[in-house]
């Protein structure tokens, strides 16, 4: 007697649906993301900065915000100021932010003037680098009178100084009202954070006219050099 072919089986039901991430939690998800990417890409990428000074004018004003290139002269292990990843060196002419020597707490803003082995010298104002005269359309000069050369008053009359190897001669723009390597010397190669190449918004808090004028619209998206 034949048997009777067997029903193929079924498989069993899952009655259970796939769980759904709550909304709450997909949020909380995406901040996270964001704010991972947005350190990763201020520790190492780009930062932005408040001009507090007038210490690069014309360059720059009291009150422009500047985007500050981190990525161009290597990577470097955020607080340790070891670089693991070298690309280029600062040089002469760069606009570049550094912690200041007198106080690494503080961050300072300044143009190269002199790179390592570059001996500087201020005769009567005018910059020297390697007995060359060097002149830029940037440097500003608001004071007529001319200081004497002493140890106390470096900032008419200075040097020669040779500038030490993996160290940088910074001065401000605005040279007769800047506080920078004539006063307190080099900065050091590891002390420099980036390269400033761009004001993205700019606010004038003396303005006296309209509204409107309290933001310098004509300097937003300006690229520095």
């Amino acid at each position: 007697m034949s048997k009777k072919p067997s029903e193929k089986e079924k498989p069993p039901k899952n009655n259970k649906q796939p769980t759904k991430k709550s909304n709450l939690r997909e949020n909380i998800e995406a901040i996270v993301v964001a704010i991972i990417l947005a350190l990763f890409i201020r520790t190492f990428v780009v930062q932005a900065f408040k001009i507090p000074s007038g210490s690069m004018k014309e360059t720059l004003q009291i009150g422009d915000h500047i985007l500050v290139n981190k990525f161009i002269y290597g990577v470097k292990i955020p607080y340790l100021q070891k670089t693991i990843v070298s690309f280029k060196e600062p040089k002469r002419e760069d606009i570049v932010v550094f912690e200041f020597p007198e106080d690494p707490e503080k961050d300072f803003i300044k143009r190269v003037v002199g790179v390592a082995g570059d001996v500087i010298e201020i005769r009567d104002k005018q910059l020297y680098v390697n007995n060359k005269p060097f002149n830029g359309d940037y440097a500003v000069y608001k004071d007529s009178y001319i200081l004497p050369g002493t140890s106390t008053h470096p900032r008419d009359n200075f040097g020669p100084q040779k500038v030490p190897s993996d160290s940088l001669f910074v001065m401000g723009d605005n040279r007769d009202q800047s506080y920078d390597s004539r006063f307190w010397g080099f900065v050091n190669l590891k002390a420099v954070k980036g390269k400033a190449f761009m004001i993205y918004w700019s606010w004038n808090k003396d303005n006296s006219g309209p509204t409107l004028d309290y933001v310098r619209w004509g300097r937003i998206g300006q690229w520095l050099k």
